[in-house]
């Protein structure tokens, strides 16, 4: 991990090379990117959000997801014959 020594001489060199006039742009643009990261990630959130309930399902009402119903099969039984 680096330090508070070494992070200063890291910014000090970046704030050479890409001279001042430059850094207030680059600055900008990381911010820039930041928003879209995060509009982005809130966006997937959204979407994996579980859907509205259906109308009429309001806090009073049962909760059907929680047992499902049985299900039922309709046809004939057959008897099995003995080997």
């Amino acid at each position: 991990m680096l330090g508070i020594g070494e992070l200063t001489l890291v910014l000090l060199v970046i704030v050479v090379v890409l001279s001042i006039k430059r850094l207030p742009d680059l600055v900008r643009s990381a911010g820039k990117a930041a928003r879209i990261l995060k509009s982005e990630k809130r966006a997937l959130k959204e979407q994996d959000a579980p859907q509205a309930a259906p109308p009429g399902a309001g806090p009073g009402a049962a909760n059907d997801d929680a047992r499902p119903s049985p299900r039922v099969i309709r046809g004939e039984t057959a008897e099995r014959r003995a080997p």
